[in-house]
């Protein structure tokens, strides 16, 4: 017969705790006993209850104080107290703690048994709303990370695994590869995700006023300090705080951020009160600090602590079997953002552009690209004519180049080779025309790779 649930029983009483355990195992429970608060919470771990029965009255650690205790190490646990009938008092304090029930002594076994049976239905409900939220939480950590890539996915797995610790965690990777969505990804598979996600830039702000934004500040502190500003770390008590850049921020800096991490504690510019907070540090840098500490320009300390977790991202070229879904999950992002839902997909010739192209920018490239190119599309279908000069190869290039984002030189390339075209080939007439010399003509179709060098 399957096992209706696991009970721990917590009683000073040694007839009463076997006599318990009987009757509910007879029920088809599992149970375990404990004489006592303190051997109960020592066998809170491994027996994993799913309902605890506790005396209030015992020696040593009393059943409400044990209840509290408990509470905060298993939070999924149900409690129920047992009181004698003339202490009903005991039983309303336990309710007020946390207790869902308490059942009165000599107990009513078909009492016992109601209680019992709705402490552990409450349970199965408490676990099952705790393994969905997890799951949503996972789905919700990962919803705009786009990936079939395998090393993705094994960067994926480690975030699921280390998102509910309170590790720091440091990201590298090229500009562009999304740090910053899996920091935001870190955070929300964590127990943290509806507290403060509070991100500073570190590479934007002077020295002075990155210490300002990082522990803030007393009024008079500085000139402008007209009053008291709470830093970053305050705003983000209880949740985390995503450090971009970290790799540029100065080494006196360097130093106090080191203190934090190894007390979590700091105070304001200009201040003398020690302040306490609990938050979660998640770095990311294009730097390689490792180079950067031989330099001299990065505390080793500081590197160790940060990097607790390492997480590298790679870049785009090294994941092109992405680019295909990626760029279809801009292209439905862009073309909702825009009112443009009639831009459904991508020509087979944009496509293959698309797939082919370095991807020098990574990701945060190949989503300005798509952008852009729902924007200037004006049918169902991207096509090559849509893409920026950048991605078509020159020899593919064709018709006139787009105004926005064009560079000036794609421009000049499109006049002189339409103009030479429209001409007959001829460099002077192109050049008569275009109101520049011949020999210019000709070094740009040297440059375009289209003529020998002219003799000087």
């Amino acid at each position: 017969m399957a096992s209706r649930g696991r009970i721990l029983i917590v009683d000073d009483e040694a007839n009463a705790r076997a006599a318990l355990s009987e009757i509910l195992q007879d029920e088809g429970y599992i149970t375990e006993t404990a004489a006592d608060g303190f051997k109960a919470l020592g066998k809170l771990e491994d027996f994993a209850p799913d309902v605890v029965l506790t005396d209030v009255k015992m020696p040593g650690l009393d059943g409400i104080s044990f209840m509290e205790k408990a509470k905060a190490a298993s939070p999924l646990t149900v409690f129920v107290v047992m009181t004698a009938f003339g202490t009903i008092s005991n039983a309303v304090v336990a309710i007020k703690k946390g207790a869902d029930n308490y059942l009165t002594k000599p107990l009513d076994f078909e009492a016992l048994s109601a209680v019992v049976e709705r402490a552990m239905e409450k349970a199965r409900l408490l676990q099952e709303t705790r393994t969905l939220r997890d799951r949503l939480r996972e789905r919700n950590a990962f919803r705009h990370i786009v990936t079939d890539d395998a090393g993705m996915k094994a960067i994926l797995e480690v975030v699921a695994q280390v998102g509910p610790s309170k590790a720091s965690v440091l990201i590298t990777g090229e500009s562009g590869t999304g740090k910053e969505l899996l920091a935001e990804a870190i955070c929300a598979a964590s127990p943290r995700a509806d507290k403060p996600l509070v991100r500073l830039h570190c590479a934007a702000l002077s020295e002075s006023l990155l210490e300002s934004e990082l522990f803030g500040h007393e009024r008079g502190a500085f000139t402008g300090a007209v009053s008291r500003r709470e830093g970053r770390f305050k705003q983000a008590d209880g949740g985390t705080l995503v450090l971009d850049e970290i790799g540029e921020i100065p080494l006196g800096t360097q130093v106090k951020l080191l203190r934090f991490l190894q007390e979590r504690a700091f105070e304001r510019v200009g201040g003398n009160e020690t302040l306490k907070v609990d938050v979660r540090v998640i770095a990311a840098t294009n730097k390689d600090l490792a180079a950067e500490i031989k330099k001299g320009a990065f505390r080793e300390d500081l590197f160790y602590r940060l990097n607790v977790i390492s997480i590298e991202l790679p870049a785009l070229r090294d994941r092109k079997g992405d680019i295909p879904q990626l760029a279809a999950f801009f292209l439905g992002r862009y073309a909702e953002e825009n009112g443009k839902r009639y831009v459904e997909s991508f020509s087979e010739e944009a496509a293959r552009l698309l797939a082919s192209h370095a991807w020098p920018g990574t990701v945060r490239e190949l989503e300005t690209v798509i952008e852009r190119a729902v924007v200037r599309c004006d049918g169902p279908v991207i096509e090559k004519k849509h893409l920026p000069p950048s991605i078509v190869p020159e020899g593919e290039r064709e018709g006139p180049p787009p105004i926005p984002g064009s560079t000036i030189a794609d421009l000049e390339r499109h006049a002189i080779l339409k103009t030479l075209e429209a001409c007959g080939g001829s460099t002077s007439k192109a050049a008569l025309i275009l109101g520049i010399s011949t020999r210019k003509v000709q070094y740009k179709l040297h440059e375009y790779g289209q003529l020998e060098r002219p003799e000087p």
